[in-house]
């Protein structure tokens, strides 16, 4: 499918009072287990007054009010749509995200609503196209696109230091945290998903998943994902919470080079590899031969910034500016896409599901899609 691409270039929210240098107001919905994070974060930044954080939990609000006393807590995140501030991170449970950020939107609010963006494609597409009518900025948390390594990773595929690639493997694995209403696909491969996407510069064509559901009957805590890009390109991802080693390694295999990102390592995020397989050759006696070519390994230098604190500056500058966000919503759909055809898959013995989404959705990040009803995408709409 054809879709025309449109891209702002800066401009209002349509409230026509953004200046340089002016404080957003921020409120924070849900303070387990990220929350704290972005609230320490926003805290720290000075274009931000982090005025309020709800969480339904007592002992979350007291940790709120030991560690940062001129915060605002509220027991219900209705209550702290009702305050003035401006813009809401929504950091709650996955089956949760639509209901919440369709108040905070209703309430005129812009909102950053952690990974993923939604439980289902409907419920996503009608986030994104009532925060259009509102007038009104969706961002998705999807962290490691602000992350500079990642970013160095992009760019090597991009300008084609790898040469043409003809895989990539993912594994991002540890011990817990075990959910009841989300599998470990839903939990940890947005990550990888929307790290690929991003690299590759494309939205996967289609996706199959296998796994197993060793703890829990009814949840699956290890599951294996292979998408495939238009250009022939696969990917796998490997996402468990059942494993004894943390693990968060991105390897892409070209042709002239090969590199992987080690998202654990503290001091060497990626490593590029001289390394790789020449074109057969017959020697003189007629034998098939391979030859191996086994270079140097570099280090590039990555300048590292907390790719939280860049996420959380990325959203308040798309608050104050009006500017579209690297992970807008439409990224945000693209990546639900893929969990849903692969959840889909996952419960048909690991059949191959195809992605009905644009392709472009993903390959300029910071773009919109031409506005386009529902139905002319394909989607269906959230009952």
């Amino acid at each position: 499918m054809a879709i025309a691409i449109v891209r702002k270039n800066g401009g209002s929210n349509g409230s026509g009072q953004h200046r340089e240098g002016r404080r957003v107001k921020v409120g924070v919905i849900g303070c387990g287990y990220w929350g704290p994070q972005l609230v320490r974060n926003l805290r720290d930044m000075p274009n931000v007054h982090l005025t309020a954080v709800a969480d339904a939990k007592a002992e979350r609000l007291e940790f709120v009010r030991h560690h940062h006393r001129d915060i605002k807590t509220y027991s219900s995140h209705t209550a702290l749509l009702e305050t003035d501030v401006e813009a809401v991170v929504i950091a709650t449970p996955i089956h949760t995200h639509h209901k919440i950020a369709m108040e905070a939107l209703a309430a005129g609010k812009h909102i950053l609503v952690e990974k993923p963006l939604a439980a289902s494609v409907a419920e996503a597409w009608e986030l994104i196209n009532f925060a259009r009518l509102q007038g009104k900025q969706v961002m998705v948390g999807h962290t490691f696109l602000y992350n500079p390594a990642v970013q160095e990773l992009r760019r090597l595929v991009k300008d084609g230091e790898l040469g043409r690639i003809y895989y990539v493997d993912a594994a991002r694995l540890n011990l817990g945290l075990f959910q009841r209403r989300a599998n470990v696909i839903w939990d940890l491969a947005p990550h990888d998903v929307s790290i690929l996407m991003y690299v590759m510069g494309a939205t996967p064509i289609a996706v199959s998943a296998r796994g197993s559901a060793c703890v829990q009957d009814d949840v699956h805590d290890v599951a294996y994902l292979e998408l495939l890009f238009e250009s022939g390109v696969s990917a796998h991802v490997h996402v468990s919470w059942l494993d004894p080693a943390k693990v968060r390694r991105i390897t892409v295999v070209g042709d002239r080079q090969m590199a992987v990102y080690n998202d654990v390592s503290l001091t060497e995020k990626i490593r590029i590899y001289d390394t790789g397989v020449e074109s057969p050759i017959t020697n003189s006696f007629g034998e098939f031969q391979l030859s191996y070519r086994h270079g140097a390994v570099r280090i590039p230098y990555i300048t590292w910034q907390e790719p939280l604190r860049l996420e959380c500056e990325h959203f308040v500058e798309c608050v104050r500016t009006g500017i579209e966000p690297r992970t807008d919503g439409m990224q945000g759909l693209a990546v639900v896409s893929v969990l849903e055809a692969a959840t889909d898959s996952l419960q048909h013995g690991g059949r191959r599901v195809g992605i009905d989404l644009p392709t472009l959705a993903v390959a300029a990040p910071g773009a919109e899609l031409a506005r386009l009803t529902p139905a002319q995408l394909g989607l269906p709409t959230a009952s």
